[in-house]
């Protein structure tokens, strides 16, 4: 079913058409950038083309608007890790890449100085006092460790990693290394740089 357009009037003349994904992926857009709390309705109005009326009545409140946003980000995220993770062809070292450098692709999206990830850099600021963030962070970190945790066994039934390894511990240690990636990034780390970084821990994830 086609997404409902949200019509906003303005004067005479024909109402214009907003398009909620769009405007959605404005306001993420806005948050990434400058924060939850630095970020105003008046500017996400602004960067989405609607007026403040309109905004709140496609999305609720800032703190509906921002969940939102937060989960738009994981569902788009978790596309790019599950395309990687679980490509049979692949092997596990090549899916591992191929999983950080899909989320690289994500950290050095925008202008100017890169944002890492959307998640690490907003959304674990707020979730110390707000319960509504910290559920969606938790929930979405550890659905990102069952993800790698599977990956990593099916790498022990094919014989690409020893019998004794602690799947659920390597994968783990393998987000762990995705949250620091991303840290580094706002830090100004290049991706050239953050490339070898991956590279280097996957050597010793496949014990190479």
């Amino acid at each position: 079913m086609a997404q409902k357009k949200i019509t906003e009037g303005k004067g005479r003349g024909r109402p214009r058409a907003y398009d909620p994904q769009t405007a959605l992926q404005q306001a993420l857009g806005v948050f990434w950038s400058t924060g939850y709390s630095g970020a105003s309705l008046d500017s996400i109005a602004t960067a989405a083309g609607m007026n403040r009326p309109s905004l709140y009545a496609a999305f609720g409140d800032k703190h509906a608007l921002y969940i939102k946003a937060l989960e738009q980000y994981w569902e788009s995220a978790s596309a790019a890790m599950q395309e990687a993770l679980t490509d049979k062809d692949l092997t596990l070292e090549q899916a591992l890449m191929g999983f950080y450098e899909g989320q690289l692709s994500i950290y050095f999206s925008g202008e100017g100085q890169p944002r890492g990830c959307f998640a690490i850099g907003t959304a674990t600021t707020e979730a110390v006092e707000d319960s509504a963030i910290r559920e969606v962070l938790a929930d979405r970190l550890s659905r990102l460790d069952a993800d790698l945790e599977t990956r990593l066994r099916a790498a022990v039934s094919a014989g690409e990693l020893k019998d004794d390894v602690d799947p659920a511990a390597l994968a783990v240690l393998a987000s762990s290394l995705l949250h620091s990636i991303s840290i580094r990034a706002r830090a100004g780390k290049s991706r050239a740089e953050l490339t070898e970084l991956a590279r280097n821990a996957v050597n010793v994830i496949c014990g190479v």
